[in-house]
């Protein structure tokens, strides 16, 4: 079923999803900001650091890196190649009353060494077509605020733990990376903002509601090996799984 987004006037969306509009109001401010955000600034951060990968695999990895979150046109490209690599993004957004957790997007799959489904040795399988965030790592955008308001830098992930820096990089390609460093963080705005839009149409249609109590109860009890049902919003639908442990398996159709 599809949801309809609940604008930020509508006191029915703080109702069903506590905080709601406040927090579409900042994601919203975060996305202007990093649309304003100067691409040659960003630039030129980038030719100063010079990274290089020295194919260590270490970004590659669940312990260096947590997990990586896939934009739905990275999800999109995942199903055509191997769904078996899908799995709902940890750290779920939302809960309703009945214990169905909602997760804005998808991630990839980790082996059981806790290294990246599509490693291969010290080399990417799908190098030719690896993601938006695995194509601008290490770098990426601030999304919080400086004293004047500003989205400021974001350290460069695992500096000083990973590649080598200060390798000469042309000024065009800096730009480039630059500048597909800021269509990543707006995508992953604009995504976050739509699956909060849609939950609050969905939740209002279907008379359910985000509860923290409720939320907390079902983590505990996954974390201690209980199945929980997640819907994860792709292409405007909810698509079901079901996981426990480190487990995750698709249901059937959607909700």
């Amino acid at each position: 079923m599809n949801g309809k987004a609940t604008g930020d006037g509508d006191r029915q969306g703080n109702r069903i999803i506590p905080g709601i509009n406040a927090r579409l109001t900042a994601l919203r401010s975060d996305l202007f900001s990093v649309s304003d955000y100067s691409a040659d600034k960003l630039a030129e951060i980038i030719r100063d650091v010079g990274f290089a990968c020295d194919c260590c695999t270490k970004c590659c990895t669940k312990e260096f890196n947590d997990h990586v979150f896939l934009l739905d046109n990275d999800t999109a490209v995942i199903k055509g190649i191997a769904t078996e690599a899908l799995v709902p993004a940890p750290y779920f957004e939302l809960c309703d009353q009945n214990g169905q957790f909602y997760d804005s997007g998808y991630a990839l799959r980790t082996l059981p060494d806790g290294s990246c489904f599509f490693l291969g040795g010290t080399r990417c399988r799908i190098y030719n077509s690896r993601l938006s965030i695995c194509r601008i790592y290490p770098y990426m955008l601030h999304r919080e605020p400086d004293d004047d308001g500003i989205v400021d830098w974001r350290q460069v992930s695992g500096l000083n733990k990973h590649g080598s820096y200060h390798n000469e990089i042309p000024v065009i390609e800096c730009l480039a990376i630059a500048q597909e460093t800021k269509e990543f963080e707006i995508a992953f705005l604009e995504q976050t903002i739509r699956f909060y839009e849609f939950l609050c149409g969905y939740f209002a249609d279907n008379r359910l509601r985000h509860v923290r109590k409720v939320y907390d109860d079902r983590m505990r009890a996954f974390r201690k090996g209980e199945e929980i049902e997640v819907a994860v919003l792709y292409n405007g639908r909810l698509e079901p799984w079901r996981m426990r442990g480190d487990g995750a398996v698709p249901g059937n159709g959607t909700l």
